[in-house]
């Protein structure tokens, strides 16, 4: 596992790990991920949710009982919504956008996959992101779970980050690296 050096990010690993240990016991490391990609979804549509999340002015109580409502009302029960529950107790709610994505990463490496996170500048049909894992699987050597997420300031192209490499052919980088090429030439 990699050690990190934000105390978030080793909050984030901790519990994600302790999740996937119990997932997995349980064998329903698929649901939990599929519960937990639902409730990031969430996250990024609504506002007053990462209000709730990452504000410190509500109290424990508070952010458990709105969590429990939210979990409620998706529908995401079992461990997933038990461990949203237990978070927000503990009040870490603030670490939850970094406990989904190491526990994906850790639920792609048991499964023998590496992750990648894509963003595109408009949505990827399924043919392109078909081609775009087997690309990735030439590269990494296994196969690639992807998140794609949709930035239209990139104009066009995609940045690929996998592991430690970041591959960025967005329209935005290459117009921004010429527009700075032009201003040390003028």
């Amino acid at each position: 596992m990699a050690q990190s050096s934000s105390p978030i990010s080793a909050v984030a690993e901790r519990y994600a790990s302790s999740l996937f240990e119990l997932a997995q016991q349980a064998n329903s490391v698929a649901k939990v991920e599929s519960d937990l990609n639902d409730f990031e979804a969430m996250l990024k549509d609504s506002a007053d949710l990462s209000r709730l999340i990452n504000s410190p002015v509500f109290s424990s109580d508070e952010q458990a009982k709105a969590i429990d409502a939210i979990v409620a009302k998706a529908k995401i029960a079992g461990l997933a919504g038990n461990f949203l529950r237990v978070v927000a107790k503990n009040r870490r709610l603030f670490a939850v956008p970094g406990m989904i994505q190491a526990f994906r990463r850790i639920a792609a490496e048991h499964r023998g996959e590496t992750a990648a996170e894509v963003t595109s500048a408009h949505a990827l049909t399924a043919a392109q992101q078909t081609e775009l894992k087997a690309a990735l699987k030439s590269v990494a050597g296994k196969d690639v779970a992807i998140t794609i997420t949709v930035d239209p300031s990139l104009l066009g192209g995609l940045i690929v980050k996998m592991g430690s490499r970041q591959i960025d052919t967005s329209l935005k980088t290459k117009l921004n690296s010429l527009k700075l090429a032009l201003k040390e030439v003028g």
